[in-house]
């Protein structure tokens, strides 16, 4: 089965499952590394929801839930692990939902190409305003990148 239905596949499963826990579908991945395949599930708490972190209970309920339906309909032929996990506080950014959800926040954004001698900057999150990335630089400069510089943008961990 092909990577993209995989994904459609587990998104068409959990999504009324986890919108039933408070949770929410943040990315799914299935990817080969060395000789083992590996089908990824990172979820979140619903926005708005009261508490702010995944905890191992959500992801075992996610883990038990998603195995069992995998297990019924055995849609996928190669042997795989199945991890859920959260996407963790430094998470990447992937989704227009995510740039609205967390404007305001700092964030650390890597280039493709350099901008005045720089591949990674690091502002606060203003959005996706006409397909450029808008945040406010430590100066309070707004500087607005186009999408297709951006290699990555990811809530920067502050302590």
């Amino acid at each position: 089965m092909a990577k993209v239905k995989i994904k459609d596949l587990v998104e068409e499963i959990l999504n009324p499952f986890l919108s039933e826990n408070g949770l929410e579908l943040y990315n799914v991945e299935f990817v080969k590394e060395g000789k083992e395949w590996f089908l990824r599930v990172y979820i979140d708490k619903a926005e708005g929801a009261e508490e702010e972190y995944i905890s191992t209970d959500d992801c075992e309920l996610v883990s038990r839930f998603l195995s069992e339906r995998l297990d019924e309909s055995d849609p996928i032929e190669q042997n795989y692990y199945l991890e859920i996990s959260s996407p963790g506080m430094d998470r990447v950014l992937l989704k227009e939902k995510d740039y609205v959800r967390y404007a305001g926040k700092q964030v650390e954004v890597n280039l493709y190409q350099s901008i005045d001698g720089k591949k990674m900057l690091t502002g606060e999150l203003v959005g996706v305003v006409e397909g450029n990335l808008v945040i406010m630089d430590e100066k309070a400069n707004r500087l607005e990148i186009p999408m297709s510089k951006v290699a990555k943008t990811k809530l920067a961990v502050i302590f």
